[in-house]
């Protein structure tokens, strides 16, 4: 989910003049990780968290501040105090997550009720970086943190004195915690857990196990329920059951006291895990023990060096360069590590299992609705057996549970958001070349999916009846159905995301009936007005329309959602009237980029995502270059406001790198890159089997994102799209750029990336198909 940022929070970015055409090509990054800037998007809506994280990393130990804790990151960059440094958090999603066992330093007194307590502090006092959190706060507490993948570690520099304590704010997620318990084992080490989950309000449960060991002996112990303080126990909330019953409901924390006057520094160790004490423990041995700050912050840096590097960019300003990999970095945090060391994870039954042959780890966290557009065909591109396992991590979740990942926190499902979005990820991670996972599994999957009653497409049994989702149905189901109108188009997109998949494997008759069936976008496209609009159950259009009708619509209104039809634009474009019309229907959608409208797109959120490119579709590509190169400068800086909208696990970071390299996946589930214009000179991408993606631009500079002229592997290239199949081997894409627009390259009728018309030839020439018959009657009747 993503909502627009709030206005006059966004920054322009430096806008130093690029590498000079005549110029040797520029030397690529050597350092990525060096670039990476964690504050950017930690101001407004953006909802990034500023702490360390590894690649997909489990374990987010970062701050939470007070009193706009952000939903998901947990951190406000306007906000001046700090609640807690808790042990997970999720990138840019819009709506409360994690933030799970908030931990803070504190000396003097201790506060009459611990779990409202916060400190103060200051950006002049606080540094971030890759693999490392360090912050000075108002009492002279200085907190650093690292981590490993499901390990961390933590230095707490305390003023001298012997009332040096660190609270363990337990109940203190980010959402409504239905259980706690915690016991201090001897005087190093507290071993706990939380129950917690509530993504958006949902039913969705999960548990995290604790397991933080010191380096020095706590003198004290205590615990706190609400405002009352119990001095001396060291248990918390176990009433007496194994420690692998469910936690009891409304407990509070418990405080460590620590003797500073000799030693000032406490060091904590802490391992987490979904499935147990013990695993958290064990995590924490493999991953920290006795290894040192330094060492885990090192090995941190050197594992993003690993993954950023496989693209690695060359010239433009160093603002840029931070952009670009602090968006790739934000593109590459989830989905998470979800299975210990031993290979155990929690499933989405509520069991224990263990990974099958060929798996190195179980992911979680699939912010479907968000990533499907671009954050996974960007794993598939530069992780692509994290990818692969991801892909069968959601397989298994299907295996437990019959149902694919929707929008599922942890091992439990939220059913947050429309639409069937695993199609279009299984299919687009398939399609940007990770192979890694059960190809037929995940078919089989995604047409039962789509075919057979369930909780991830409530309505389909009605769409299936009249072509459409009447507006003023109400007898939906279970599982969050709302917005009949972007509903459809969502499973109109998995459904043909679907049949690519199919495609690419061979199985021609299930591809012609999903392509089919995923025309039934034109049931909600109203012919009098041009757009697509809310129809009744009787067959009518929903009366007082508007282009900026928010009625039938999710997050957006019909003019930001007539776009998407991202497999037939063709048809779309005809549909309303033609190239010119249709054009000047996208210039109306792009007057003012800072401040949307119901009448202008919102790139802050994904549906407007792919609009931007769609002049490409009319022959006019240079009008994409330019508009591409406009968002970029306007929308985007090197600054906690430089970014637009959620971020939503990665979905506007990976946008924002797809455009950067010139290229964007157009087509949910197909491989078809639709292009831009890149903003560096060089770029490099490496692929699988270690091949290499050369994007070149000598001439790119901030005010020239013209093409003039583009070789495919030295070879004239006259399209404004190119198929990533035919470069997943390596290649080369050489642009020539201008500040001047180039209006006769890749203008000719034939230029246009691809729509796919099978599904409608299809409906025409089966006319013994009850689908067809009621799909040609019910347009018949709206006109």
């Amino acid at each position: 989910m993503a909502k627009a940022m709030v206005s006059g929070l966004l920054l322009m970015p430096s806008q130093a003049l690029g590498t000079d055409a005549a110029a040797t090509a520029p030397e690529p990054v050597e350092d990525p990780a060096s670039l990476v800037n964690p504050l950017i998007g930690t101001a407004g809506t953006v909802n990034t968290f500023p702490g360390p994280d590894m690649p997909f990393g489990m374990l987010q130990w970062g701050p939470d501040t007070f009193p706009h804790r952000a939903f998901g990151g947990g951190y406000e960059y306007r906000d001046s105090k700090i609640s807690g440094f808790s042990l997970t958090h999720l990138s840019g999603p819009g709506c409360r997550a994690a933030g799970d066992v908030p931990i803070l330093p504190v000396t003097g007194k201790l506060p009459g009720s611990p779990g409202d307590a916060v400190s103060g502090f200051s950006h002049a006092h606080e540094h971030t970086g890759i693999g490392y959190y360090g912050v000075t706060d108002d009492a002279g507490i200085t907190t650093e943190l690292t981590s490993a993948v499901r390990a961390g570690l933590g230095r707490f520099t305390f003023p001298r004195g012997t009332d040096s304590r660190l609270l363990l704010k337990l109940s203190g997620g980010a959402t409504p915690v239905d259980g706690t318990r915690v016991r201090a084992v001897g005087d190093h080490e507290v071993v706990g857990a939380v129950d917690s989950g509530h993504f958006c309000g949902a039913k969705n449960r999960y548990t995290l196990h604790f397991d933080i060991r010191f380096d020095r002996p706590f003198t004290d112990t205590g615990t706190w329920t609400g405002d009352a303080v119990h001095p001396a126990p060291r248990t918390l909330a176990e009433d007496g059951r194994a420690p692998s019953a469910p936690p009891a409901p409304g407990t509070g924390g418990m405080y460590l006291t620590f003797d500073t006057r000799a030693a000032r520094t406490v060091t904590a160790e802490v391992g987490i895990s979904y499935t147990s004490d013990a695993n958290a423990a064990r995590n924490l041995e493999h991953e920290v023990g006795g290894r040192g700050f330094d060492g885990i912050r090192q090995d941190g840096h050197d594992a993003w060096n690993r993954v950023l590097g496989r693209v690695r960019v060359g010239g433009g300003s160093r603002d840029q360069q931070v952009q670009f990999y602090t968006a790739l970095y934000h593109s590459l945090l989830h989905p998470n590590v979800f299975s210990d060391v031993n290979g155990q994870y929690a499933g989405m039954d509520g069991r224990t299992h263990t990974l099958g042959a060929g798996q190195r780890a179980q992911y979680a966290n699939f912010s479907g609705w968000d990533t499907y557009r671009s954050q996974a065909q960007l794993m598939a591109i530069v992780t692509p057996r994290t990818a692969s396992d991801a892909v069968t991590s959601m397989l298994n979740g299907y295996d437990q549970t019959g149902l694919l990942p929707k929008w599922a926190q942890n091992n439990s499902e939220s059913h947050v958001m429309a639409g069937d979005p695993a199609a279009a990820i299984i299919a687009g991670t398939h399609a940007f070349g990770a192979r890694g996972f059960d190809t037929a599994h995940a078919l089989e999957a995604l047409v039962r999916e789509a075919t057979e009653p369930n909780a991830n497409r409530p309505g389909e049994a009605v769409r299936d009846a009249k072509g459409y989702l009447p507006a003023d149905h109400t007898a939906w189901g279970c599982c969050n159905f709302y917005g009949p109108v972007s509903t459809q188009l969502e499973y109109d997109t998995a459904d043909y995301a679907l049949a690519a998949l199919a495609r690419s494997l061979g199985r021609a008759g299930t591809y012609r009936r999903f392509a089919t069936r995923a025309q039934d976008w034109r049931n909600v496209f109203n012919p009098r007005t041009g757009y697509l609009q809310a129809r009744l159950a009787d067959g009518r259009f929903a009366p007082r329309f508007k282009p900026a009708t928010a009625y039938g619509f999710i997050e957006g209104t019909s003019a930001q959602y007539t776009p998407m039809v991202p497999f037939d634009l063709k048809a779309l474009i005809a549909a309303r009237g033609g190239t010119k019309a249709y054009g000047g229907y996208l210039d109306s959608l792009f007057t003012d980029l800072r401040r949307p409208s119901g009448t202008n797109a919102d790139l802050g959120n994904e549906p407007s995502l792919g609009t931007p490119w769609q002049y490409d579709y009319l022959a006019q590509p240079w009008k994409t270059q330019a508009l591409i190169r406009r968002i970029q400068r306007t929308l985007y800086s090197d600054s906690p406001a430089g970014a637009f909208g959620n971020d939503d696990l990665g979905a506007m970071s990976s946008w924002y790198v797809f455009s950067a390299l010139g290229m964007y996946p157009g087509t949910p589930g197909t491989d078809t890159l639709v292009l831009g214009s890149p903003l560096f000179p060089r770029a490099e991408l490496t692929l699988a089997e270690g091949r290499t993606l050369r994007v070149n631009a000598p001439q790119a500079r901030p005010d020239a994102p013209y093409v003039s002229a583009l070789e495919v592997d030295g070879q004239a290239w006259q399209k404004s799209w190119v198929g990533f199949e035919s470069l997943r081997h390596g290649g080369s894409l050489d642009y020539t750029l201008d500040s001047r627009p180039h209006t006769d390259w890749a203008s000719a009728p034939d230029s246009v990336p691809p729509s796919d018309t099978t599904g409608l030839r299809e409906v025409h020439a089966t006319a013994d198909h009850r689908r067809a018959r009621h799909f040609l009657r019910t347009n018949h009747r709206s006109r």
